[in-house]
């Protein structure tokens, strides 16, 4: 199914993220990854994007799909896992991750988007109805133009950024 526009700035900063994770995956699959290095971009995501976009989710996409019962057991997994993925991101800015952990965090952030874009949006697109999910996206769009999220939530990571090792 193609991605309805309300959902569109989320799924690009899932596209952000999931880039980060493989990555990550691949440096630390070469055995020689930076892991300062990592953690520090770890951080740099999470403060630049991906604190905003739990935030958006939590205060406006979730509540509004809350509303459909059959949803509810799937919103409940998906905050469990940003509790999860937050407490990872607090273990990287201490700088307390060895590679395991990173490649565990990497593995949880890109199976939690997954989730989202497979189960939740899709459930969303089929379920809400389209004024439902208009009113969704102008939330969200109000929501981070008044987050103080830096830059555009679409700009892809830059390659001085990019990490091999």
């Amino acid at each position: 199914m193609l991605r309805d526009k309300n959902l569109i700035p989320l799924s690009h900063q899932h596209q952000h993220a999931l880039a980060m994770c493989v990555r990550l995956d691949r440096a630390l699959a070469k055995g020689n990854a930076d892991l300062h290095a990592w953690q520090e971009e770890v951080v740099s995501l999470w403060e630049s994007e991906i604190r905003f976009h739990f935030e958006a989710e939590e205060k406006v996409l979730f509540p509004a799909a809350e509303k459909y019962a059959d949803l509810k057991p799937l919103l409940k997994q998906l905050l469990s896992e940003h509790a999860v993925l937050r407490d990872f991101l607090a273990r990287a800015a201490a700088r307390q991750m060895d590679a395991a952990a990173l490649k565990t965090f990497g593995e949880a952030l890109s199976g939690h988007i997954r989730t989202e874009e497979r189960q939740l949006f899709e459930e969303c697109q089929r379920q809400m109805t389209a004024d439902e999910m208009a009113r969704a996206g102008n939330a969200m769009d109000e929501y981070f133009a008044k987050s103080g999220m830096p830059g555009a939530s679409c700009a892809l990571p830059s390659p001085r950024n990019a990490r091999s090792g």
